[in-house]
């Protein structure tokens, strides 16, 4: 990965800043597609105030909580069904939570490492809702895609204007990326947490 990233001067400064840096992957894909499709295009805290509703709301109580965790993450089963727009989100985020559930009941195995990044992506955007940006971010995480890129990610986005102090659009951020094949998931996470 550093001799990948070795021309590129932004992502050496990067990783020697942050040596040994890896992708974080999730224990379930399901709730990490949940969690993606929250968090389409509003804030983070916000992503979790939507997550907490929806596992107040249809997640399985625990027997004994654990301080403030209190429900485990609803099955794709009961989310397929559940009826979602009275959480506080617009009809077509609700539409997409029910499109990913119901695929997952459809296919248990949607979340397992694909034949490669493409398959993966093309996979994931046939579920209604999905884009490009939840499906990366969805190879990138879960299936451990290691060349993944959510390139209109605004955090990547601002992240690199920051450090190169010029402005980028999805499609340049695209094309900038392309040196850094096939590690791009690494130099996401360098820069999100840049």
């Amino acid at each position: 990965i550093a001799a990948q990233f070795a021309a590129d001067p932004i992502l050496t400064a990067l990783m020697q800043a942050r040596p040994g840096l890896r992708v974080p992957g999730a224990w379930d894909g399901f709730e990490l597609a949940m969690r993606a499709v929250l968090g389409q295009q509003i804030t983070v805290a916000a992503a979790i105030r939507l997550a907490g509703k929806l596992v107040a709301a249809h997640g399985m109580p625990l027997a004994q909580p654990d301080g403030a965790l209190t429900h485990v993450f609803p099955e794709p089963e009961v989310v397929a069904t559940a009826e979602l727009a009275s959480l506080g989100m617009p009809r077509s985020r609700a539409a997409t939570l029910s499109a990913v559930a119901a695929a997952a009941v459809a296919d248990p195995h949607l979340f397992d490492a694909a034949v490669d990044l493409e398959d993966a992506v093309r996979r994931l955007r046939t579920i209604r809702g999905v884009g490009e940006w939840t499906a990366q971010y969805i190879a990138l995480r879960q299936l451990r895609e290691p060349d993944a890129f959510p390139h209109a990610d605004i955090g990547l986005i601002r992240a690199l204007e920051k450090l190169e102090s010029r402005a980028y659009t999805p499609a340049q951020l695209l094309a900038r990326s392309e040196a850094w094949r096939p590690w791009r998931a690494y130099a996401a996470q360098h820069l999100w947490t840049a």
